[in-house]
């Protein structure tokens, strides 16, 4: 059965209403009750407007997985420390000092894929510090051998004994500003393969070069070191790891995703390295 047939009787006994002439439910309320009406439906709508941005305020967007802006997750959680080496003769810093861990931002410097790993070892380093140039060889296996399980996560703590630890850091960071992140472990890597440590193991003057090797433009390199405009960032890096316990080079804090952490003090084995991780992972 067509609808125009059914519908037909219905639409002809219809009357034509002109806009014009028609009036709305409210134009048969009195002026006084419309406006009254009118008025407590305006209360509730601002009401519930007010009560969606009070509980957006107070949300934790944290435990949604947005800690330091990554998605990733890490960070969402206070670190709670697990004992994996029992037998270990370093005092790692206490909980409530793992919990000053500054949160992994976009800013830091990855090795590795934050959104698939399972833990996050964030390694605070000197680049003219001798464990720290043995330990670095360290983490490149830990990365080959744990895959997608884990992301390195590298920050500066340049210590005051090393005169030209400072200045690599700054380098380091305008090779990163100017060339990415992928420049910026190119870099890193070539400086620890390079520098005979020890303060003056890689002279200030072959930044420049090294900068144009892994891709830099050399002059724009050289006029960001030469401002100085990376020092703060090196030194905020730096007062970030002395808030978390860090206290000397290298010291990598680790980190899962449901909170639980360890730390490694000093340029520690693989094996040591692989039975924390492996105790965190199950």
């Amino acid at each position: 059965m067509s609808e125009d047939k059914i519908n037909e009787p219905v639409i002809q006994s219809m009357p034509v209403v002109s806009m014009k002439s028609e009036k709305s439910v409210f134009d048969a309320i009195p002026s006084k009750t419309s406006f009254f009406v009118g008025l407590v439906f305006g209360v509730m709508a601002f009401a519930t407007i007010g009560f969606i941005l009070l509980l957006v305020g107070g949300m934790d967007l944290s435990k949604l997985g947005f800690a330091g802006g990554n998605g990733s997750g890490f960070g969402a959680k206070k670190p709670v420390v697990v004992n994996t080496n029992a037998n270990s003769n370093t005092n790692a810093p206490a909980a409530n000092k793992l919990d000053q861990l500054p949160p992994i931002t976009q800013a830091d410097h990855v090795r590795g894929d934050l959104t698939k790993a399972k833990i996050a070892m964030v390694e605070y380093s000197d680049y003219e510090c001798p464990y720290c140039k043995q330990f670095h060889t360290t983490m490149q296996d830990v990365v080959k051998a744990y895959g997608t399980d884990v992301a390195w996560i590298y920050r500066y703590f340049p210590l005051s004994f090393h005169q030209n630890a400072e200045k690599e850091a700054e380098a380091a960071e305008c090779v990163a500003q100017l060339g990415g992140n992928d420049a910026f472990w190119k870099f890193t890597d070539a400086i620890y393969s390079r520098t005979t440590s020890n303060g003056l193991g890689f002279a200030l003057t072959a930044l420049g070069p090294l900068a144009k090797e892994v891709g830099v433009d050399q002059a724009k390199f050289q006029t960001c070191l030469d401002s100085g405009k990376n020092a703060k960032l090196v030194a905020d890096e730096q007062a970030g790891g002395e808030a978390s316990g860090i206290d000397g080079t290298p010291g990598t804090i680790i980190i899962t995703k449901d909170g639980r952490s360890d730390i490694i003090t000093g340029a520690q084995s693989l094996a040591t390295v692989k039975s924390k991780l492996d105790a965190l992972l199950k």
